[in-house]
């Protein structure tokens, strides 16, 4: 009778655990104007492409693809955040008045920006020590600029690209329509 009382015991403990998991929605953001947050869990059911960004950067030019993709799929569901970050080159020095005017005027960025992040480390923004967690160090944790993290309808972290994947490149399109399409 004990042994099955504490494998009861011990099967609600996993059965718990694992309906309690972390995911996207879990976390949030301060927006880019200091005021508002941006929750994950308000885009439950959509796609999002998490994306840390600079202005400064060889890969700035990516802002464009970026917009050009939202504007896409925004209507199928997709949110692309950018989440401006100065932890690669000091290529985003700037306050985040001066990111959001330079990513308004030079590309016109209708996306949601959140305010400047450590995106590396043990300092960064813990949505980013979760992706580490749920994708490794190579793809869950920004190496450079613009790296670009896919969080699914449900919250699950995908996949994630380096900068050297343009955002509209076939593969990451590709990438994106499929996940659009579950």
């Amino acid at each position: 009778m004990f042994k099955k009382f504490y494998l009861l015991v011990i099967l609600l403990f996993i059965w718990t655990e694992s309906s309690m998991s972390e995911n996207a929605h879990d976390y949030s953001f301060v927006s880019i104007n200091e005021e508002d947050k941006i929750n994950l869990s308000d885009f439950k059911g959509k796609t999002v492409v998490v994306v840390n960004t600079a202005s400064l950067c060889g890969f700035t030019y990516q802002y464009k693809g970026l917009q050009a993709l939202y504007e896409k799929y925004m209507d199928r569901g997709l949110v692309v955040i950018g989440v401006p970050s100065n932890d690669f080159g000091n290529q985003e020095s700037g306050d985040n008045d001066q990111i959001k005017e330079f990513c308004e005027s030079t590309f016109n960025i209708s996306f949601p920006l959140t305010e400047k992040y450590i995106v590396k480390g043990s300092e960064a923004h813990p949505f980013f020590q979760w992706t580490k967690k749920e994708l490794g160090s190579v793809s869950g944790v920004p190496r450079w600029n613009f790296h670009k993290i896919i969080i699914d309808k449900n919250g699950n972290a995908i996949a994630g690209y380096t900068a050297l994947t343009k955002p509209d490149s076939k593969k990451f399109m590709k990438k994106i329509e499929d996940i659009l399409s579950l």
